[in-house]
């Protein structure tokens, strides 16, 4: 009956749908999506950026040691930074120390140096004649030390001037030591020994204790044999030599 009015049979499609039904359900389930390029990269991109963070913290380290460098010394480096600014301390202290005391030495000098009222000539066995100017108020200098003076010498029968420091910088000599500065003399030397710093004086020098029998030559000026000289000195400073 049901092939007379040309349906097709409705049992027969059954059986296929069923199939079909059957089919789907053993079909296995997709698999799941590649990840994408720009998932991969940004992966890469955070790796990357511990690494360099990690490389980074690692650098910090030397350069916070070397930041103190400038300070470390030898004694730093042994010891430690505590030594160290302990030592640079000592040294600014004594540094300090010493301004002080000169200023104060300086200060007393000044304050004890004063003008003689009248003027008297001394004479010395060995010749030597002198006449204080100014009683120096500072120490007086002893072998060894560095004594710093201004002079003017002349020769006491022409007059004519063979040294003078007093519009130029002054000079300084050593105590004992040869041979003399220009236009100094053992005289001097000797003189020297008497005074203080501060204290100004002049000076009468026989030739044997000045340039003797054969006289000077500086250049512009000559001394001639057996001449007495005569000399203004004031001792600018008196101090320990620099070894």
């Amino acid at each position: 009956m049901a092939t007379f009015f040309n349906f097709p049979p409705v049992f027969s499609a059954l059986p296929s749908r069923t199939h079909h039904h059957i089919h789907s359900s053993q079909t296995p389930p997709p698999p799941p999506p590649p990840q994408s390029s720009s998932t991969t990269g940004n992966d890469n991109q955070e790796i990357l950026q511990v690494s360099t963070k990690s490389q980074q913290q690692k650098s910090i380290k030397p350069t916070k040691i070397e930041s103190t460098d400038w300070i470390a010394t030898s004694l730093t480096r042994r010891f430690g930074l505590g030594a160290g600014l302990a030592w640079v301390g000592f040294l600014a202290f004594g540094v300090i120390s010493e301004q002080i005391k000169t200023r104060f030495e300086v200060s007393q000098q000044q304050a004890n140096t004063r003008t003689v009222d009248k003027e008297q000539e001394v004479l010395l066995p060995n010749g030597i004649r002198y006449t204080e100017l100014k009683v120096g108020g500072g120490a007086s200098p002893k072998p060894g030390d560095l004594v710093v003076i201004d002079i003017v010498g002349r020769v006491e029968d022409s007059g004519q001037v063979f040294v003078d420091t007093t519009e130029k910088k002054p000079l300084a000599l050593v105590m004992g030591s040869r041979p003399y500065s220009k236009g100094v003399c053992e005289g001097i030397e000797y003189v020297l020994r008497t005074m203080k710093a501060g204290g100004k004086r002049r000076v009468i020098v026989p030739p044997s204790l000045g340039f003797g029998e054969s006289g000077a030559d500086f250049g512009t000026t000559e001394i001639p044999p057996l001449a007495t000289l005569d000399y203004i000195v004031e001792v600018e400073r008196v101090s320990i030599a620099p070894a």
